[in-house]
């Protein structure tokens, strides 16, 4: 069977799956549904950040404007946005 590529998201599903949920991950590695379950999983997680990541940049007044005026300053805020959305999205996949 074709491979379908998962993410860092999606593999990070795979970890909690097989620590926390050992028997389903076993049924959907057994019924070979696991590869199409992360790869949804991971899709999904991705919109999800690239949506919060905006959101919350508007929310904040982060704008390009900003960016042209003083870009380690908005570099600095966006990271911390990413960083608060990763943790977000690591609760989430639980």
């Amino acid at each position: 069977p074709e491979c379908v590529p998962v993410g860092i998201l999606g593999q990070r599903r795979r970890h909690y799956l097989k620590t926390q949920r050992g028997p389903i991950s076993n049924a959907l590695l057994l019924s070979g549904k696991l590869d199409a379950h992360l790869a949804e999983i991971d899709a999904q997680a991705e919109t999800m950040c690239f949506q919060l990541v905006k959101r919350l940049a508007e929310q904040e007044g982060i704008t390009e404007q900003l960016k042209v005026e003083n870009q380690m300053e908005w570099v600095k805020q966006m990271n911390n946005i990413c960083n608060r959305v990763i943790e977000f999205t690591n609760v989430a996949l639980v």
